[in-house]
């Protein structure tokens, strides 16, 4: 097990059992971001470090036509997300997990699957400590005419600069880093596998959310590693 995901594995070992219901006050966007998926009919989607499961269970209730696959670097948070799936009676056929480092990892070793129809990376990248290595094997994993989905928090700049230190103070102590150039490091890699980006700033900036659409002729600038972990 990598340094980081013992360090996961340390945070979330107790926070996993009220993650939802904390969260759920100030990871503003998810629902948003899952309305706006709206992967084809019989399409794939993945989630990239999908912690407890709730976006995927939320996603797939919502589009019960699509196929989901989630994966995340923490045993403690996929213990959780087994356990919230099948309480949801949601069976391996319409949600599947593994375990995977979001930095190097391979969709057909953990799914048997090379390409998605959508990918979403919902307040991870702030966790992160190499994310735009994150964010390039996240394209890498979207399918040409497909789209890679992002959520996390914003840089609050059109909140009071009280609560913009407080929040920065307190995520710190969790290792949340809010990433300032998400947006330009998103336009660039996107160029690379012929896609585009866009942003939305939401809640004054709370969060920010980026879309990287690719094209159906998209050259892939190189293969998904093999690896995973």
């Amino acid at each position: 097990m990598s340094a980081h995901a013992s360090l996961m594995d340390h945070i979330y070992r107790r926070q996993r059992h009220i993650y939802d219901a904390t969260r759920k006050f100030y990871l503003l966007g998810r629902d948003r971001l899952i309305r706006k998926l709206a992967p084809p009919p019989g399409g794939t989607v993945l989630e990239i470090a999908c912690g407890t499961g709730r976006n995927l269970i939320a996603a797939a209730q919502h589009y019960p036509q699509a196929r989901f696959f989630g994966f995340d670097l923490s045993e403690e948070m996929l213990a959780t997300a087994l356990h919230s799936t099948r309480r949801a009676r949601l069976d391996a056929g319409e949600i599947t997990l593994a375990q995977g480092n979001a930095t190097d990892f391979s969709p057909a070793a953990l799914f048997g699957i090379e390409v998605f129809d959508r990918v979403f990376i919902s307040y991870a990248l702030s966790m992160i400590p190499d994310w735009p290595a994150a964010m390039e094997q996240a394209l890498r994993a979207v399918a040409p005419g497909g789209e890679l989905h992002i959520v996390d928090f914003g840089q609050q700049e059109g909140l009071p600069g009280f609560f913009r230190r407080g929040l920065f103070a307190w995520l710190a102590r969790f290792h949340v880093s809010p990433r300032t150039d998400l947006f330009e490091v998103a336009s660039t890699i996107a160029a690379r596998h012929g896609g585009r980006a866009s942003s939305t700033c939401l809640y004054r900036d709370y969060a920010r959310s980026v879309t990287v659409a690719l094209d159906q002729a998209a050259r892939r600038s190189s293969p998904i590693s093999e690896s995973s972990s």
